[in-house]
């Protein structure tokens, strides 16, 4: 083989970066480059390999059998490359480098953004990307450092870290509930206009309650109470469903980071404080990597300001819940 044919390997991992997220637009996202750049380097990769390596269709990217091949065979040598250099550069004293993060779109519009530019205030080698978005995302195929996400449980197979407690909050306006009383009872749910939160295209057609307490005078577990709900307005954003429900629409149901301000200023009233929701968001707020042998230091660096910064929780008003 000429020298001239030799492949390129910084081609080789586009190949790879390719194989994982099955886009040319997330493949240049993920390299900084341009998508017309991918394409242009696929072509000399499969000239110099001397067989086509990508299948394209109009709708997806797929690799041909050589392209897996090359693909397979390469991946588990280019993580170990970015590894090992993440650990020689975090040897430097000062932390520096691209952080990648995800997070819910309420939650990071509302707290993430504001905690995310003080951190570059204070650490300003360090670069970070982030994306909001509330679906489920694979960090590893989509080459994403790090997830901040309000779950019960998360993965195994991730490193994760715990942010801060979190919890449901049910939630309207005086003006809704002076027009149409004010429920003490799951049961009484079922005569209100209650707004729903979208997962997977679909609302929940029923709501659970466990009474605050938790457990019985004789120290047996509460049933949960589920309850139909149905309302007019659904949505897939909790900053959506907190302002319908601050526009007098219904009552809502919603994770306190985004009902903890307007309950401190009385825009919103908690309904049924006696009364926990339970299922639809998580109790904690995390940060999640996929893991691996080293966490970058910069990476680290991020998640324990996070931490300082979300110790408390988001606090609604006073002698709320």
């Amino acid at each position: 083989m000429t020298p001239s044919s030799d492949p390129v390997f910084a081609d080789v991992h586009l190949l790879v970066v390719l194989a994982q997220t099955r886009s040319y637009t997330q493949a240049a996202r993920r390299l900084g480059i341009s998508k017309a750049s991918v394409s242009m380097r696929i072509a000399e990769l499969e000239r110099a390999a001397g067989m086509p390596l990508v299948q394209r269709t109009t709708r997806s990217v797929a690799l041909t059998a050589a392209g897996q091949q090359l693909a397979a065979e390469t991946e588990l040598s280019f993580t170990r490359i970015a590894q090992s250099f993440t650990a020689v550069r975090d040897l430097a004293s000062t932390p520096r480098g691209l952080v990648r993060v995800t997070a819910p779109v309420a939650l990071g519009r509302q707290h993430m953004t504001g905690l995310i530019a003080r951190f570059l205030l204070r650490y300003p080698e360090i670069r970070i990307e982030l994306e909001l978005t509330d679906r489920f995302v694979n960090l590893a195929q989509e080459g994403f450092d790090l997830a901040i996400r309000h779950t019960h449980a998360p993965p195994d197979t991730h490193v994760a870290w715990t942010l801060c407690e979190t919890r449901s909050l049910l939630v309207a306006t005086g003006d809704y509930l002076q027009r149409r009383g004010t429920p003490t009872h799951p049961s009484e749910l079922v005569d209100h206009d209650c707004l729903l939160y979208l997962r997977d295209g679909a609302g929940q057609a029923a709501w659970s309650f466990e009474r605050a307490s938790g457990r019985r005078p004789g120290g047996a577990a509460r049933e949960p109470v589920r309850v139909p709900v149905a309302g007019p307005f659904k949505a897939n954003n909790s900053e959506a469903l907190r302002d319908a429900v601050l526009c007098g629409l219904g009552i809502g149901l919603l994770p306190d980071f985004s009902a903890s301000t307007h309950l401190r200023t009385q825009a919103l009233q908690a309904v049924m404080p006696d009364w926990q929701p339970q299922g639809v968001f998580g109790d904690r707020i995390h940060a999640i990597r996929p893991w691996s042998p080293h966490v970058p230091r910069a990476v680290q660096c991020l998640v324990d300001h996070l931490r300082e910064h979300l110790a408390e929780g988001f606090p609604a008003a006073e002698g709320e819940g």
